[in-house]
């Protein structure tokens, strides 16, 4: 009983771990300035804000989110034409949707136009 408990338990906090190194939603671009993981960035930088709910629930996310694991981490965005870009995570995006995210208008310009401000289905995928 023990043994299944344990393996329960194992699987349980993989699959968490996995559902968080994966989204889809929309992307957007924002001004960037002091994110939430302590780091100051401007608009030419490759940055991504990563939504709220994937940001606060990462696996090892404290009540600092300077110290969140998931600072720092790259980030691979493909658009739904297939254009691809890769960031780095330093910010938080309170107001995006689940899976969604915020990049940097250079960053944005990888995947489509700043005349688009929205973009549908894009997919992204954290890197280990």
């Amino acid at each position: 009983m023990r043994f299944s408990a344990v393996v329960l338990a194992v699987v349980s906090a993989a699959a968490v771990g996995l559902a968080q190194s994966t989204g889809t939603g929309d992307a957007t671009f924002y001004e960037a300035g002091l994110g939430a993981c302590g780091v100051f960035n401007t608009d030419s930088d490759f940055i991504v804000a990563i939504d709220a709910a994937t940001f606060d629930n990462f696996p090892g996310a404290t009540g600092n989110p300077n110290a969140n694991p998931i600072c720092h981490k790259s980030l691979t965005a493909t658009g739904p034409d297939g254009k691809t870009v890769t960031v780095t995570v330093t910010d938080r995006c309170a107001g995006c949707a689940p899976g969604s995210i915020d990049l940097t208008p250079t960053a944005f310009q990888q995947l489509a136009s700043l005349d688009v401000g929205r973009l549908h289905g894009v997919t992204w995928t954290l890197s280990a």
